[in-house]
């Protein structure tokens, strides 16, 4: 499977922007493994639209209470899709900031084992995309 191709080019500022964070925030989550710098990682960092979509919703899940080390965790058990994995995963969140994944009309929790179905998930309220105008 080709690997998939990033468009744009933007400095961490402008990526920051479109995300509605700080440039530096930009930097620190690329530090930490949240977003990336596919257009290039060296200095400058530059982010792709992709990565300025990633930081989106890395901001969002922030800022519905989900705690930095579960987004840590969703990435790294979101493996199977793609580059861009929070984009491209059915995600949503629980009241209490938890991240789920909804697939095939079932709700999954992540737990330390990775993604578990739930026998009666709660309320979720999907992720969607949002860039900063």
């Amino acid at each position: 499977m080709a690997k998939a191709k990033p468009h744009g080019h933007f400095l961490a500022g402008e990526a920051g922007e479109l995300a509605g964070v700080t440039g530096n925030t930009i930097g620190q989550w690329a530090r930490w493994g949240y977003i990336r710098a596919s257009q290039s990682d060296g200095e400058p960092h530059v982010y792709s639209v992709e990565d300025v979509a990633e930081a989106a919703i890395v901001r969002e899940l922030l800022d519905r209470g989900v705690r930095h080390r579960d987004v840590r965790r969703a990435i790294a058990r979101l493996d199977g899709y793609g580059e861009w994995p929070l984009s491209e995963a059915p995600l949503a969140t629980t009241p209490e900031g938890r991240i789920v994944l909804c697939e095939n009309g079932c709700v999954y929790a992540l737990s330390d084992r990775g993604w578990q179905k739930m026998t009666a998930p709660p309320e979720v309220e999907v992720v969607r995309l949002r860039l900063r105008r």
